[in-house]
C-alpha cells in the first residue's frame, strides 16, 4: 500500500508565506511526478498548483508564478510547496498528489494517489 500524507497548513496573513510538505510513503518502487491542488470553499474543481516530475521539471499554475516554488526529493518521494505573497484568494484545501506510482510489492500502477488535504486560510 501506498500513503499519501500533507502536512503544514494552517491560517496565515495577506502577504505572508506558509510551507506546505507532502511524504509518500509505503510499498513504493517509483513515482512519476508529485504536485500541489487545491479546491477554494464553495468550489466543486480541484486545480492544479504546481507539480514537479521525477526528473525535476516543474510546472505552475499562472496565478502563483512568482509567488510559489515546488521542491522534492525523489529519493525520499516527499515534496514542498513554499507559498509567498499569500492572497485570501489563495484560500484552499490543498492536496498532494503523487502521479503514476508503482507499486514494489505487486508491481501495479496506480494512476494518481490523493492525500487527505491540508487547509490553508489566508485571512486577516
Amino acid at each position: 500500500q501506498v500513503h499519501v500524507v500533507e502536512s503544514g497548513g494552517g491560517l496565515v496573513q495577506p502577504g505572508g508565506s506558509l510551507t506546505l510538505s507532502c511524504a509518500a510513503s509505503g510499498t513504493i518502487f517509483s513515482i512519476n511526478a508529485m504536485g500541489w491542488y487545491r479546491q477554494a470553499p464553495g468550489n466543486q474543481r480541484r486545480e492544479m498548483v504546481a507539480g514537479i516530475t521525477s526528473g525535476g521539471s516543474t510546472v505552475y499554475a499562472d496565478s502563483v508564478k512568482g509567488r510559489f516554488t515546488i521542491s522534492g526529493d525523489s529519493a525520499k518521494n516527499t515534496v514542498s510547496l513554499q507559498m509567498n505573497s499569500l492572497k485570501p484568494e489563495d484560500t484552499a484545501v490543498y492536496y498532494c498528489n503523487a502521479n503514476r506510482v508503482l507499486d514494489s510489492r505487486t508491481m501495479d500502477e496506480y494512476v494518481e494517489i490523493w492525500g487527505q488535504g491540508s487547509l490553508v486560510t489566508v485571512s486577516s
